[in-house]
């Protein structure tokens, strides 16, 4: 087996890199390096890689925008199989290979990349891919560490979620459907239910210029932290719950006295009344869907709504 730099975002996406053992390969914009990428986010010098003794080690050369390994900025890493590295818009992966590519396909491969026709330009280089090969957690990781700007837009299934990022931070949040009806749902609702998303595809395009009202501007890893949370704990509920297509209504006649119940429990039992299944109903629901769950679990115990 050898190992290769796979580009799984950014204007080479699908290229591969293989690594010789004791070739330096000199990454940057400058265009006389073994790695040419030509955007304002490269530094001229900016990272030197190494296979070393079956080691991959890499070293940031006093780049401006910096090397990312995994979300964190380094100076210095040595790279494992898997490992993800973002310099500029371009996000790479160490990836093992069959060995069977001849050691000529480094300069191949780079001959392709500096092509005129696939440079990288300056002003509009966007990063792009799936959420097979990168997890959305994994791309906000690393889009918080490095302050990314823009609006990451994730389409999955029927569903397109834009995160509107300003400096790193998650600005806020927005979800339609795929034919562009937007859907009314609280940022962060829609933030949390994205971080399941485990299929789908990722662009991150120019910063939205609309002023929203509300902002969250929150920090990616406080919004992970609960994200995983929330996940976690819906998980643990998932057997007391109906099915996402499974109907819920009122039974009729009612019994149980809906002047015994809280206001919270007041509101989801109004978006049963408002739905026709569970998938509905927790888009109707003004709480995220983990309240909204631990609230319509109680109201099922105690005979409130029935499936």
């Amino acid at each position: 087996m050898r190992l290769a730099l796979r580009f799984i975002s950014g204007k080479y996406q699908g290229g591969e890199f293989p690594l010789e053992e004791n070739r330096e390969v000199i990454v940057g914009r400058s265009s006389d390096l073994d790695m040419v990428l030509v955007e304002e986010m490269v530094s001229r010098r900016h990272a030197r890689i190494q296979l070393v003794g079956g080691s991959v080690n890499i070293d940031d050369l006093g780049s401006t925008n910096g090397t990312f390994v995994n979300g964190e900025r380094v100076t210095h890493a040595e790279l494992q199989e898997g490992d993800r590295v973002l310099i500029g818009s371009n996000i790479l992966k160490v990836v093992a290979t069959d060995g069977q590519s001849p050691p000529s396909e480094l300069g191949e491969q780079q001959s392709h990349m500096g092509r005129p026709g696939a440079r990288a330009t300056g002003g509009d280089a966007r990063m792009s891919g799936n959420l097979e090969e990168i997890p959305l957690p994994d791309l906000l990781q690393l889009f918080g560490s490095s302050r990314k700007t823009g609006t990451l837009v994730v389409t999955s299934n029927d569903r397109v979620g834009r995160i509107h990022l300003r400096g790193g931070l998650i600005h806020q949040v927005e979800a339609e459907t795929e034919a562009g009806e937007r859907l009314d749902l609280p940022g962060l609702k829609v933030i949390y239910r994205m971080l399941s998303w485990e299929r789908g595809l990722f662009e991150l395009t120019p910063e939205d210029p609309r002023k929203f009202e509300n902002p969250l501007d929150l920090a990616v890893q406080e919004v992970l932290m609960e994200g995983f949370r929330q996940k976690d704990e819906l998980a643990n509920l998932a057997s007391k719950l109906p099915a996402a297509d499974a109907q819920v209504k009122v039974p009729f006649p009612l019994e149980a006295k809906l002047n015994q119940l809280k206001p919270e429990q007041l509101d989801v039992f109004q978006a049963v009344l408002n739905s026709n299944n569970m998938s509905s109903l927790f888009d109707n629901s003004p709480f995220e869907d983990l309240k909204t769950a631990q609230i319509l679990v109680e109201l099922i115990q105690k005979n409130y709504v029935e499936s």
